[in-house]
């Protein structure tokens, strides 16, 4: 464990909250249990493993609900912490009840700062910016239940209320994906890992995989590790390759 277990910082709160996560995890106290929706946070952690990052922290972007299909919870359970971005004010306050050492922004993220109307869907999951994305929704049977007036923030702003950088960062906006992971400014914050959803919604699940994204990360260098179909786990080649 890359922690430096010092008289003095093995009576610090934070410390043994991260040594007795790392022990629990080592014996296998926390069972295999995923919170994603297709075992992206179990995949997370075994590449977390493999380089070596014990206590990833993470920024999660339409984080939406504090455990289910949560890409963020299981780490939260083995000691982690990290910022959860989400717009719908009933989810913000869920998160600040549920994960208290988590900072939560109840704001979205735009290409630029400022207010913007925000689609509350019967589903949240389906919540979302674009009201383009909201009536697809609806031609699915889905309802806008409400229609907020939400500020917004740069994603590059989101990364800046992380100290230190986020170790992953994980992007699930609903159509606007690729609109803010081309925003990313990746000479300044360069996270090992991203889970970005990168199928377009479709309730008979034969949605079309949104090619900006792979090309964008790409030419960043960085690579698909894994894919669940809806998401895809990108990971920078720098880390990979000083992985031993």
């Amino acid at each position: 464990m890359k922690a430096d277990l010092t008289w003095k910082s093995i009576f610090d709160p934070m410390t043994r909250r991260r040594a007795s996560g790392y022990i629990r995890r080592k014996l296998d106290l926390y069972g295999s249990k995923s919170y994603a929706q297709s075992g992206e946070d179990i995949i997370l952690r075994h590449l977390f493993d493999i380089i070596g990052v014990v206590v990833p922290r993470y920024l999660d972007i339409g984080a939406n609900h504090p455990v289910h299909l949560s890409n963020s919870y299981l780490f939260y359970r083995q000691g982690s912490r990290g910022v959860c971005v989400e717009p719908d004010p009933a989810l913000a306050a869920a998160f600040k009840r549920k994960r208290p050492r988590d900072v939560v922004l109840g704001v979205g993220v735009a290409n630029h700062p400022g207010e913007l109307d925000f689609f509350v869907m019967s589903a949240s999951s389906l919540n979302t910016f674009s009201e383009e994305e909201a009536r697809h929704s609806e031609t699915l049977g889905h309802r806008i239940e409400k229609r907020l007036k939400i500020p917004v923030i740069t994603v590059n702003e989101a990364l800046k209320q992380c100290n230190p950088i986020p170790d992953f960062v994980s992007i699930d906006v609903e159509g606007l994906d690729e609109a803010v992971v081309s925003n990313i400014d990746f000479d300044l914050y360069r996270p090992a890992a991203f889970c970005v959803e990168t199928l377009t919604y479709s309730d008979l699940g034969d949605g079309e995989k949104k090619k900006g994204i792979f090309e964008t990360f790409s030419k960043h260098d960085f690579f698909p590790y894994a894919d669940t179909f809806v998401n895809t786990i990108f990971v920078d080649k720098s880390r990979w390759r000083k992985k031993t």
